[in-house]
């Protein structure tokens, strides 16, 4: 079993950057999500298909594990559902 993890940063200010977020299957991965812009909605973000739901206080890093056992594309976005990102599992 490998001990690899794949992490990825996300950056928070007037959307999510990257807005696409590219994971291997099978390798354990979580995204660090990073909030600098005060944007109210913004400072949640959450995925019903990935199962999290996070608040993202003002620059800090927030961290999710994402499960990588299924192939696809899952969406997450912000609290209002205005701001939307992507992650696709290969």
């Amino acid at each position: 079993m490998s001990t690899e993890k794949q992490n990825v940063e996300v950056i928070v200010d007037k959307g999510y950057q990257p807005q696409i977020v590219e994971l291997m299957k099978g390798v354990p991965a979580e995204i660090s999500f990073k909030r600098t812009n005060e944007q109210g909605c913004l400072d949640v973000v959450h995925s019903n298909e990935l199962g999290f739901e996070e608040n993202l206080p003002l620059n800090e890093i927030k961290t999710v594990e994402v499960s990588t056992d299924k192939a696809g594309e899952f969406d997450f976005s912000c609290g209002m559902d205005m701001f939307h990102g992507k992650v696709v599992i290969q």
